[in-house]
């Protein structure tokens, strides 16, 4: 069975460490715990590194969606896996709201999938109604052409996995 070779509390600390960045070891936990606390939206926007989706999710009109109960499992593209994108796509998301929302809504699973799940799994149901590939090999675990570079990063509705590229539907 394929699993990803992370122990938890490597996770635990990993995410702390993504959203509050550099602390003690009191510290992280206290920040993984109060990151749990914040939905899927508010721990992104906490990062720092998700400025281009925060944007995009809203523009979307998708912030209140991802902000409500959930379940919610995110595979956030970062900052940087954006401006890989060539600029005209993004225009062209920008201007067409209902593309932009289906791009974005690949990106969401409509259930809680923490990373032991989802290395278990071929592939996972986004709730843009298409379904995502999954992939393991070792310690990479891949979404599509993604590579997932930190996984669980727990939220009070759900849990985000930062990933390296930006997911285009097909």
């Amino acid at each position: 069975m394929k699993r990803i070779r992370i122990a938890a509390a490597a996770v635990a600390v990993a995410s702390a460490v993504a959203v509050a960045g550099p602390a003690s070891a009191g510290a992280q936990e206290g920040a993984a715990a109060a990151a749990a606390k914040k939905t899927v939206v508010e721990t992104a926007v906490d990062a720092g590194q998700f400025d281009t989706l925060v944007s995009l999710v809203k523009k979307a009109g998708l912030a209140k969606t991802l902000s409500g109960k959930g379940p919610f499992t995110v595979f956030a593209p970062t900052d940087a896996a954006f401006a890989k994108v060539p600029n005209g796509v993004l225009d062209e998301l920008a201007e067409d709201k209902a593309k932009l929302r289906s791009v974005l809504l690949y990106h969401v699973a409509g259930s809680k999938l923490p990373a032991a799940k989802i290395a278990d799994r071929s592939s996972v149901k986004t709730l843009n109604g298409q379904r995502v590939r999954v992939r393991t090999q070792g310690k990479t675990v891949r979404v599509g052409d993604a590579r997932v570079t930190t996984a669980d990063v727990g939220a009070s509705n759900g849990v985000i996995h930062v990933i390296d590229k930006v997911l285009i539907p097909r």
